[in-house]
């Protein structure tokens, strides 16, 4: 006489399927993470601080500094205060991709980031970005908040 497979059987197989397919994802995802310019920290590994300020100045808005050096292979936490009285963010990307952003941004000015190369942050507020710098290149920081960036407000990460 054959015997069937008990439902404890079937649900523990099903089980097994399921989070052999949840971590296969997991583990895709963070691969999907590196960018051209390198991708989100590890909070336990060492990283250089990098303090930035954004605010507004007499001629338009500015971040301090606006040129960054890093190493290839170097991770960076960037600490970042808005010293500004309107709202500021600091977006690392490529500058095409952050110009295109902006684009999307023009057309939804109150959108949200919840990506870890962005930060919103409203006035006298910090926050911080964690960054792995693996690629050598030249890349782009800008606050993507329609006219801030046409303000001035962006610079380069210069990576070698």
């Amino acid at each position: 006489m054959k015997r069937l497979p008990t439902l404890k059987t079937i649900l523990t197989a099903v089980m097994l399927a399921a989070l052999t397919t949840t971590a296969s994802l997991a583990a895709a995802g963070h691969t999907d993470d590196q960018r051209a310019y390198g991708e989100p920290g590890t909070p336990d590994h060492p990283a250089r601080t990098i303090r930035l300020e954004m605010k507004e100045t007499d001629d338009g808005m500015a971040f301090n500094p606006q040129k960054i050096m890093v190493r290839k292979g170097e991770q960076v936490r960037f600490l970042i205060t808005n010293m500004g009285e309107f709202d500021h963010e600091m977006v690392v990307g490529t500058v095409e991709e952050n110009l295109e952003h902006a684009a999307e941004m023009a057309k939804n000015p109150d959108m949200e980031h919840d990506d870890p190369n962005a930060i919103r942050l409203v006035p006298n507020t910090k926050g911080e970005i964690l960054w792995m710098f693996n690629n050598a290149g030249e890349f782009d920081f800008s606050c993507l908040i329609p006219g801030h960036r046409e303000s001035g407000m962006f610079g380069t990460i210069i990576v070698q």
